[in-house]
């Protein structure tokens, strides 16, 4: 019977399907999927019955909702990323005499597991489990996490001469020891571990589902310090030359402009000692919140990733209150220059973490040169390097009159205490209960 539906070719369309069609992978890590054009925008998802062996149907004009940010729906069973799992770490058949790097080709979406979907990036996944040193051999390969590391790898390099000069070049009579520069120290441990982590964690994030999510935490943990890191250089070096935080400019300034007869001397000094503590609790509160949004009751985890790091700036609200209320323009230039570009940067690089643009506008397009984290990566970088110019000049200036030597417990006891606390969160979410039964 079969041979003769076989010859009149009814088996062939009996096993063709609207809208479907069988997945057989290849050397080059690609499928029938691949000669489709890019899906647009979306649907929610559908789980297929078959083990990764197939994909699911869908309509014409519509896109997985993997791909989508997760208001567009919640994840699919946990079935659904072991089935990823199972298909992302079985080998490809490769040619005779094909190289060990070309026998484990790149994967489409539909070939990992949920939790190593970006949005709207449909290709170039590195294969799960990877070695170490498969990892690092990575870096020189184009996948969609090639640049992720370049862009912050160069910038930390930049940023570890940058700051070895400051220590040890500058020509200074202060030794790389001396008190005066511990919160220089502070905020330097800040910028190089940010950025330190964060290539870390896109090197690395295909070790293991585990590892993945380990790595992250403390790529949120390491921006969380970054952020004390800086409020400690800025209550050294920056905020004593403000006027707004000077009693004896603020009292006469607030009677000459309102009217009111009020002494400034207790609430300037309240906030000078609440401003740490205040920045402290919310380094650990963003760690916390970011941690959180990588679990399945966050709805939109760009964006509040991208809003629990804006609440650490806003220490630096006195610097702009200065400019509001005196003329730091021409008082210090450089400040007022470097400071408020640094935050239009801050505005560009947030702006292409949340919308997602450009892979948004055309999936696929941008899997591995141009999508928007390569983009968050490099404006980041521009806001830190700004950062960077004034929080020298703040300490050029404390140095010709030093209010006040910062001391170990106020600067590095603060740190060390925040390493602790922080550990102790990822910790927690490593352990929980929610991680293990992905």
């Amino acid at each position: 019977m079969e041979p003769l539906l076989r010859s009149s070719g009814l088996l062939l369309n009996l096993q063709r399907r609207p809208g479907a069609c069988t997945k057989a992978p290849t050397a080059a890590g690609g499928d029938c999927g691949a000669r489709e054009p890019a899906p647009e925008v979306a649907c929610s998802r559908e789980p297929s019955p078959e083990v990764a062996g197939s994909r699911p149907s869908q309509a014409r004009g519509t896109m997985l909702r993997r791909l989508q940010p997760r208001s567009a729906g919640t994840k699919g069973p946990p079935a659904t990323t072991e089935a990823a799992l199972e298909a992302s770490s079985r080998p490809h058949a490769s040619a005779p005499g094909d190289s060990p790097a070309s026998a484990k080709p790149l994967l489409r979406w539909d070939e990992v597991p949920d939790d190593f979907v970006e949005c709207f990036i449909l290709s170039g996944y590195r294969r799960l489990p990877c070695t170490v040193q498969e990892c690092l051999a990575s870096v020189l390969k184009p996948t969609n996490e090639t640049l992720n590391f370049w862009t912050h790898f160069i910038p930390l390099l930049l940023f570890l001469s940058k700051f070895c000069r400051l220590f040890f070049l500058s020509g200074r009579d202060v030794p790389f020891h001396h008190p005066w520069l511990l919160p220089l120290w502070c905020y330097a441990s800040g910028v190089l571990l940010t950025f330190a982590m964060s290539c870390t964690a896109h090197v690395f994030s295909c070790l293991s589902l585990r590892l993945r999510a380990a790595f992250f935490y403390l790529d949120y943990a390491s921006i969380s310090y970054y952020g004390f890191g800086s409020t400690v250089a800025y209550y050294y070096y920056l905020l004593p030359g403000l006027s707004l935080l000077d009693a004896r400019v603020m009292t006469p300034y607030v009677q000459q402009r309102l009217g009111w007869h009020v002494d400034c001397t207790r609430l300037i000094a309240a906030y000078r000692a609440l401003v740490l503590p205040v920045a402290f609790v919310l380094a650990v509160a963003c760690t916390v919140a970011c941690c959180k949004s990588r679990t399945d009751w966050c709805s939109y985890p760009f964006a509040l990733r991208t809003f629990v790091f804006v609440m650490p700036l806003s220490m630096a609200c006195p610097i702009m209150l200065e400019s509001w209320l005196f003329d730091l323009r021409g008082e210090n230039p450089t400040l007022f220059v470097h400071f408020y570009r640094r935050y239009f940067w801050l505005v560009v690089a947030a702006f292409f973490n949340v919308s997602k643009i450009p892979e948004r506008i055309q999936p696929g397009l941008f899997d591995i040169i141009g999508h928007s984290h390569q983009l968050f990566h490099i404006f980041t970088f521009l806001s830190i390097y700004d950062q960077v110019y004034y929080v020298e000049e703040g300490l050029r200036q404390f140095l010709k009159a030093p209010p006040a030597a910062p001391t170990f417990s106020g600067t590095v006891g603060y740190m060390l205490l925040l390493v602790v606390c922080l550990g102790l969160v990822i910790k927690k979410f490593l352990n929980s209960s929610e991680f293990c039964s992905k």
